[in-house]
């Protein structure tokens, strides 16, 4: 009799790593309406003032009553997101990684985070290399969204790293949208950088997928304006029929758009005097 009972707790005993392992195994992804990648320039072009209005604008947007109404309003009621800051080919750098925003002391929350400091800017435009980094966040990243979608800002088309359009491409085939808010203020350092159409290079060489959009900044009074409009865009977009990328309050397109634009700028400043 005692060996039987030595036997069943030996079993007993046995047991139980096998059933703690299954116990502890991956935690179930949450669901949410969105998984969104903030992808904020920051190189060099871009004055100290610039980079605080960009952190502080983005705060106030998204602790905005518009922005939580509308993530309120979603079907599962929450989004994820990941706020990251970019320049050169191998300049990223995470500020907020993910986080559930469910309502508006969350929103808070990052908001604080966000404005709690400042740092500097950091050299080259690589707006590629910002698509490939933030695509790579959204695996296993604890969240299930209705939608993916990276928002990338700039002042000035893709000068470092691969070509913007193959990147493009990859993060669109991996079902994720892309949007942008190209910043056209001219306040900026390097002024020989700019693009007068910059929100058509932005339409043409950068968004893409299912109701991709523009949201160009003309004036950075109402930056936090359009980061508010574009959120709110975002989150009504499941509920809405997908439009063909567009631009809201820009120009008309231009045909046959050059991608290598800010590629061929670079090349010009940086050749020899005398191959100029």
């Amino acid at each position: 009799m005692k060996r039987f009972a030595l036997s069943l707790l030996l079993l007993f005993v046995l047991a139980l790593p096998f059933g703690s392992r299954a116990q502890s195994g991956p935690a179930p992804e949450i669901d949410v309406d969105l998984e969104l990648v903030l992808a904020v320039d920051i190189s060099r072009s871009m004055s100290v003032n610039e980079l605080e209005i960009q952190r502080r604008g983005y705060a106030e947007a998204l602790s905005s009553p518009d922005v939580v109404d509308a993530i309120t309003r979603g079907i599962n009621g929450q989004i994820a997101i990941a706020y990251i800051e970019w320049a050169g080919r191998h300049t990223q750098r995470v500020i907020v990684d993910w986080v559930l925003i469910r309502n508006l002391a969350d929103a808070r929350a990052l908001a604080a985070t966000l404005t709690a400091k400042f740092e500097s800017g950091m050299r080259m435009t690589s707006i590629s290399g910002a698509l490939t980094f933030s695509a790579a966040l959204f695996e296993n990243n604890g969240y299930r969204g209705l939608r993916r979608v990276i928002d990338i800002s700039g002042d000035g088309p893709n000068n470092d790293g691969a070509p913007v359009l193959p990147a493009r491409q990859a993060v669109i085939d991996q079902g994720i949208v892309i949007n942008g808010l190209p910043l056209m203020t001219r306040e900026g350092k390097g002024s020989f950088w700019d693009l007068k159409d910059l929100d058509q290079y932005y339409l043409h060489c950068v968004v893409g997928g299912p109701g991709a959009f523009v949201v160009p900044v003309y004036e950075w009074d109402f930056f936090p304006q359009a980061v508010r409009r574009k959120l709110v865009l975002e989150l009504a977009m499941p509920a809405l029929p997908p439009p063909p990328p567009r631009i809201i309050r820009a120009q008309a397109a231009a045909p046959g758009y050059d991608c290598l634009a800010g590629e061929k700028i670079w090349d010009k400043i940086t050749a020899p005097p005398q191959s100029r």
